[in-house]
């Protein structure tokens, strides 16, 4: 791969997507440029990855071939407004906020840009990220193909319709901070138990782990992998019942539900 990859925006998650590039050696440091706004930013990641570096977004527009728009929803409209004179005319413009639609994309860059939407996850960060992705018509299958295999050096990739991304927040955009929340819950009942902090989190994070693994890599329902585990009249089923007691299942969809409200709004 010869293009030059652009960030506009180098927070957490550009930098999660630009050690994985860069771990997976699909792309060579020179490869990639980067802007922010702040000095202390760019000397952290060009200390960190060795890349290119600047605090002026039309330089990183002018020089990619494959543009990341890694800033808050908020920010979108400036920085296209600012980077949209200086853009190759075969660049691909990549999204990774949510709420921004395709059309608001182009309408903002007066043209019909190639624009690949996407929704990553903070797990990219340890390769293990889940990302979905659409495109609009003006990108190519090969070129889909190339931004899809950006984003497998850093985790899975999940190709859906436009008309489905606002849901992908709730589901794995947003849904780490769920999972962390609830491993948290699990080491303070394990302290309590008489667990070191270290130790609970410990077994509580790979007990998350290895739970998710047993449904990725065995294929079976959740609900049949859960009924291997309660015995009848054992501690699990007991744990179980509480839960539903609790209304766990409906508080994570109502959660789910609030998160995928707050992105329509976004896109308003």
């Amino acid at each position: 791969m010869e293009q030059t990859i652009g960030f506009i925006g180098c927070g957490k998650m550009a930098q999660a997507m630009i050690g994985g590039m860069l771990q997976d050696e699909q792309i060579k440091p020179n490869q990639i440029i980067a802007s922010s706004s702040t000095e202390k930013t760019l000397q952290k990641v060009t200390d960190k990855f060795e890349i290119r570096t600047t605090l002026d977004n039309q330089e990183v527009a002018a020089e990619s071939d494959i543009l990341f728009l890694a800033v808050s929803p908020k920010l979108y409209k400036n920085v296209i407004q600012e980077a949209r004179t200086s853009v190759k005319s075969s660049v691909i413009i990549v999204t990774i906020a949510a709420g921004v639609s395709i059309e608001h994309v182009q309408h903002t860059f007066q043209s019909n840009v190639k624009v690949v939407r996407t929704m990553p996850n903070t797990p990219s960060l340890v390769q293990e990220g889940m990302s979905a992705m659409c495109a609009s018509d003006e990108v190519t299958s090969e070129e889909l193909g190339t931004v899809q295999t950006l984003f497998e050096t850093f985790g899975k990739v999940e190709l859906i319709n436009e008309e489905q991304m606002d849901a992908i927040p709730a589901i794995s955009g947003s849904s780490p901070a769920y999972v962390y929340m609830m491993i948290e819950a699990m080491a303070d009942g394990g302290v309590r138990q008489g667990l070191t902090r270290d130790q609970a989190y410990r077994l509580a994070s790979q007990a998350v782990a290895g739970a998710a693994k047993m449904v990725l890599e065995t294929g079976m329902h959740p609900g049949e992998l859960k009924d291997q585990v309660t015995s009848p009249g054992g501690s699990t089923i007991t744990a179980v019942s509480e839960l539903e007691k609790q209304q766990f299942r409906g508080a994570v969809q109502s959660a789910m539900e609030q998160c995928s409200l707050r992105v329509k709004e976004l896109s308003e």
